[in-house]
């Protein structure tokens, strides 16, 4: 991709949104307040102004357990709203770059997975950004589906970070004992990296699906732990398992993701979850740089 090449970003207020638009050159950002996904008409004029080149796809409705109760919602917006985008895209020629989960995975293989690993998500967040992904796979060819997991990232401005570190850092903060499930393993994502890594990505023709999470593995407990040794607090932390728990969704106890896809180009250089955190906690200004080095 030179230069040149127009991107529209959908969800430019947005943790990961935010970023794209940093690192990405040529951008049109829409945030929310300028075109909800749902609305097609307005979705299809925008296009029809901007013609851009690629459409990057951030907006979701990814409250997991609000999803068990709002089953036409999670469908409309991560589904049926994105089977209309793709459409548009097919129609104009246009590649879409569009975001996707871990948790479109049942967690059993116990192992990490690979792309072409098969989908068996267990939650309604789950399946209904799996049929997103199955629409887009059926329209297009020129297509980038970017699966991730546990995003966490500074936002645009003004806007309430509400990523499992900033709830942690304000818990942690308060002083009252804290309780973190043990038993589910993911990879936590830094957005400012992903947005790295999509940037570069979308200046190739290798279309397909790709998993980009940072490396390595650590449950909630493991995550948060690390999160209070990194900030200097010291809250009454202990362990507490998904069934104790009793979140309304169920959640895979193993959701790993391998950036095969992107080690077989040799484009992986996300850094380890635990550095990561740090360059997150460094730009948040709750460390200091010399941390780092």
């Amino acid at each position: 991709m030179n230069e040149e090449k127009k991107v529209l970003l959908i969800g430019a207020d947005g943790q990961l949104g935010n970023d794209l638009k940093r690192v990405l050159k040529n951008v049109i950002p829409l945030t929310h307040n300028d075109i909800e996904i749902c609305d097609t008409g307005r979705m299809e004029s925008i296009i029809e102004e901007q013609k851009p080149d690629i459409i990057i796809n951030t907006s979701a409705f990814h409250k997991v357990d609000l999803c068990e109760d709002s089953v036409e919602e999670s469908f409309k917006v991560n589904a049926h709203a994105v089977k209309k985008l793709a459409e548009i895209c097919k129609q104009k020629n246009t590649v879409l770059v569009h975001i996707s989960t871990d948790y479109v995975f049942d967690g059993k293989k116990g192992s990490s997975y690979v792309e072409n690993d098969h989908p068996n998500p267990l939650n309604v967040y789950g399946k209904s950004k799996l049929a997103g992904e199955n629409f887009i796979r059926e329209a297009l060819e020129r297509y980038f589906i970017i699966r991730t997991s546990g995003l966490y990232g500074v936002g645009g401005p003004g806007r309430k970070r509400s990523s499992f570190v900033e709830l942690m850092l304000r818990l942690g903060g308060e002083g009252k004992p804290l309780k973190v499930v043990d038993d589910q393993v993911l990879t936590p994502t830094y957005t400012k990296e992903l947005a790295e890594h999509i940037a570069k990505l979308i200046t190739t023709e290798e279309y397909g699906i790709f998993h980009i999470t940072n490396n390595g593995e650590c449950s909630w407990f493991e995550f948060a732990k690390e999160i209070f040794k990194l900030a200097g607090l010291n809250p009454d932390l202990s362990t507490t398992t998904t069934e104790e728990f009793g979140a309304k969704a169920k959640r895979p106890l193993y959701s790993v993701l391998e950036n095969s896809s992107l080690k077989r180009l040799n484009m992986d250089s996300m850094s380890s979850w635990q550095d990561a955190l740090k360059k997150y906690l460094i730009e948040r200004d709750i460390i200091k740089k010399e941390f780092n080095s």
